[in-house]
């Protein structure tokens, strides 16, 4: 696998709505492997290849990752700022960030009170969102000439190997787009049935919403999300709390709070990796959603499924994934998409 492409993924800021430097990537790394590559009115990206005259089988991974919205500039030059997703404001505490701004980023802190001149009350409540501020350490003349209302912040964080793992910011949903990108590339050179249309999607975090425009465009037969999972396979949670493991391999969704897979789908994956021999889990995640639900709900409605990346320490800039469990979801895409016309047979 190509993980320098997923560090460059991870690292590339893009929060919802401004996700032009991801998509980038995704048009540097598919070109001369598809036969047609656009940007859509709201900023998905739709690569397309062709088939043997199969469905329309549509792949959805998103491109934006959490982040910020700039709202006020106060009068020592400390910028507000709205969130775009969301957010657990402890995981904000002593951060790095970056504005972006139309001349160019700016790094930054979070700031906050500090614990020695907090009240006694103070200090029992959790943090807020509002108890933050970004300090670029400029004057507020050189903050005034430089950030502007709507300027965007996404977090600062370098990807890393820790022990067996793959730690960084922004991994949800960048392992999936990855995972979607490395397929499509091994798809290139194998040839499939289906007409497939692997979209980067925008807007996600803020509630499907390139997925669903693209699904309405493109009216898939068959649906596959890519999209990372929380396990939930740490201390402190009880075994049957747990929704999947991290090394364990690819997560095959049955549902979550926003779909119901269809089992005609859930099968398919199942019996693959089976029959491949691809290390898989069963996963039911009680809250959170994908773009698996918009390819299922708009369009003509979708055999939809999901293949999911097991993840911990989920919207944070430690989020943490299995290099096993990566590759394990890159073979088990190809290979369901290989047969996936067989759902419509």
């Amino acid at each position: 696998m190509d993980l320098e492409l997923l560090r460059e993924l991870c690292e590339t800021g893009g929060v919802p709505g401004r996700e032009e430097r991801v998509a980038k990537l995704v048009y540097a790394t598919l070109r001369g492997h598809v036969d047609s590559i656009e940007t859509d009115p709201i900023g998905n990206v739709i690569a397309y290849r062709k088939g043997s005259g199969g469905p329309k089988l549509m792949l959805a991974g998103h491109m934006d990752e959490i982040g910020f919205i700039v709202t006020h500039v106060d009068e020592n030059g400390f910028l507000r700022f709205n969130p775009l997703g969301g957010f657990d404001p402890k995981t904000l505490t002593a951060q790095r960030v970056v504005v972006h701004t139309a001349s160019g980023d700016l790094p930054g802190v979070m700031g906050s009170k500090p614990i020695h001149i907090m009240t006694e009350e103070e200090r029992k409540q959790p943090p807020k969102l509002e108890d933050y501020f970004i300090d670029l350490g400029l004057s507020k003349e050189a903050v005034d000439e430089k950030v502007a209302v709507g300027d965007v912040v996404t977090r600062e964080r370098a990807m890393v190997r820790i022990g067996s793992m793959i730690n960084s910011k922004s991994l949800d949903n960048r392992a999936g787009l990855f995972v979607m990108l490395e397929a499509v590339r091994r798809l290139a050179t194998m040839g499939h049935t289906v007409e497939l249309y692997a979209v980067a999607t925008v807007q996600e975090e803020l509630g499907l919403r390139g997925a669903q425009v693209a699904a309405s465009r493109i009216q898939p037969q068959i649906g596959i999300g890519l999209d990372t999972t929380i396990a939930n396979d740490v201390p402190g949670a009880q075994p049957h709390e747990a929704v999947c493991k991290l090394g364990a391999g690819a997560g095959i969704k049955i549902m979550d709070s926003s779909v119901v897979c269809d089992p005609r789908m859930v099968d398919l994956m199942r019996r693959t990796a089976q029959r491949y021999s691809i290390p898989h889990q069963m996963e039911i995640l009680p809250r959170g959603g994908t773009d698996t639900a918009a390819m299922q709900r708009f369009g003509q409605g979708a055999i939809t499924g999901c293949i999911s990346i097991p993840s911990r320490y989920v919207h944070s800039v430690i989020e943490m994934i299995s290099e096993h469990d990566l590759a394990a979801a890159v073979d088990l895409l190809v290979a369901v998409v290989a047969d996936a016309h067989t759902l419509l047979a």
